[in-house]
């Protein structure tokens, strides 16, 4: 015969906000003012909060976010929609959302579509139905309005009611190119991103104006696309090993992302190309892995952490209504030279 399992209520004891209040003689809405951290806090006495905070710790009082949700008609819930768990890139920028959000006392409900575009538009109307306040998408490309505030993270496409934090592109392949000019290299070659990643199409552009720009010439059998959705190295290993397969003198490499530009260091190690000696390698994006390459990765730092505090702090402003809404945010690269770029040998 089978035990059943009282409700949840019934197993252990509950205490209340009112229980709370009782305990040090104080009104409910006050010791619920101090509780919730509300604005109206501060004209409360110091030691009063304490003397609130103090008993809440001691009666194990946690609070009811279904009760005050359907109180105060909100969630305090921001959904984030990202390409996937895991990868460097997305996990960066989620951890400054998240964060963000937990200091100002917000949840989020995260969901990943693996680049699936129907996954895409229902993850959207899921979440909101779920009644979410806000939504942030990441590396996600938005072309419906949608019905609450919404930042996009390397969003790029313009849409009513979204807004797009983006890396300043051409500033990026400036630096990058203008890097290895000055360390005499002319054969450059390219790994192009994927094209259903949001910010493929403005970095290549970018990088043919820099190289347009600064004289660089760039040659289209030194230029190869990258397919795949893989997160790792892997994704740049095979196109590595076609670079070299070419035959087509180059000195250096311009990856589209640090896990490319990794993958392809290891196709250059086995054919026994020493970097920087023979190839000189830069990525993008300054991932935590790409100081920790052998050598470590010369890289277009993105600042992905603060890129995900600016999309939460943004879109709760729009939701409480703290900040206007604006088309764009563009945030600042930055060069971080390591070991594996140098001068070139002659070819």
């Amino acid at each position: 015969m089978k035990t059943k399992i009282p409700p949840l209520a019934q197993r252990k004891h509950v205490v209340t906000l009112k229980a709370v209040a009782d305990y040090v003689g104080l009104t409910a809405g006050t010791v619920s003012v101090v509780l919730n951290n509300s604005k109206s806090a501060n004209s409360i006495p110091e030691h009063t909060r304490s003397r609130i905070l103090e008993a809440a710790r001691k009666l194990n009082y946690r609070p009811n976010f279904v009760a005050r949700s359907l109180r105060v008609k909100r969630t305090f819930t921001i959904g984030v929609i990202t390409a996937e768990f895991g990868d460097a890139y997305g996990g960066e920028v989620l951890g400054g959302i998240e964060i963000y959000l937990r200091a100002n006392n917000y949840f989020l409900l995260a969901v990943a579509h693996r680049h699936d575009i129907r996954l895409q538009h229902d993850y959207a109307d899921l979440l909101t139905s779920r009644g979410v306040e806000g939504l942030i998408t990441i590396d996600t490309s938005v072309d419906v309005p949608p019905v609450v505030p919404t930042v996009a993270v390397a969003g790029h496409q313009r849409v009513e009611n979204v807004t797009n934090i983006v890396l300043d592109h051409r500033v990026a392949a400036k630096l990058a190119l203008k890097h290895l000019k000055e360390l005499g290299h002319k054969r450059i070659a390219f790994l192009r991103g994927q094209q259903q990643s949001s910010d493929s199409e403005s970095r290549w552009e970018s990088l043919k104006e820099a190289a347009c720009e600064l004289g660089v010439e760039i040659d289209p059998k030194l230029v190869i696309q990258i397919e795949g959705t893989d997160s790792t190295p892997d994704l740049g290993y095979p196109y590595g090993k076609e670079l070299l397969k070419r035959n087509v003198p180059f000195t250096a490499l311009v990856a589209y992302n640090d896990i490319s530009a990794i993958g392809a260091m290891k196709a250059f190690g086995e054919a026994d190309w020493k970097i920087p000696q023979d190839v000189s390698i830069v990525g993008f994006d300054d991932i935590s892995i790409a100081s920790f390459s052998i050598p470590p990765l010369t890289t277009i730092r993105q600042p992905l952490e603060e890129m995900g505090r600016i999309a939460a702090k943004m879109v709760l402003g729009l939701i409480e209504g703290k900040e206007e809404y604006v088309q764009e945010v563009a945030v600042q690269p930055r060069l971080i030279a390591r070991g594996s770029t140098g001068a070139p040998k002659k070819i």
